[in-house]
């Protein structure tokens, strides 16, 4: 439970840093931004975990360099994806 609890709050976080990373003007809230830097950093944090080898809530490393930047990168393609199915044309 409080591996999940630490992933939305490292959501957050990501969902924040890869707003900022995004080119362009995104006409999003915060609140959507929050939402989906969390799917993101699900995503890519599930992949890297996947990749690199990582456990349950007592794995040291799940805060660590690769799962970073995985959620950042899964949080861009979140993001991206999410303006391209809003984008007006």
């Amino acid at each position: 439970m409080w591996t999940f609890i630490l992933w939305i709050i490292f959501g957050l976080i990501v969902g924040a840093i890869a707003k900022m990373i995004m080119p362009g003007k995104q006409n999003m809230g915060w609140l959507t931004t929050s939402i989906l830097g969390i799917v993101g950093a699900f995503v890519g944090g599930f992949i890297a975990n996947t990749i690199f080898g990582g456990g349950g809530a007592n794995d040291e490393r799940m805060f660590h360099f690769w799962p970073l930047v995985f959620s950042v990168g899964g949080a861009l393609v979140v993001l991206w994806i999410y303006g391209m199915l809003t984008k007006k044309n």
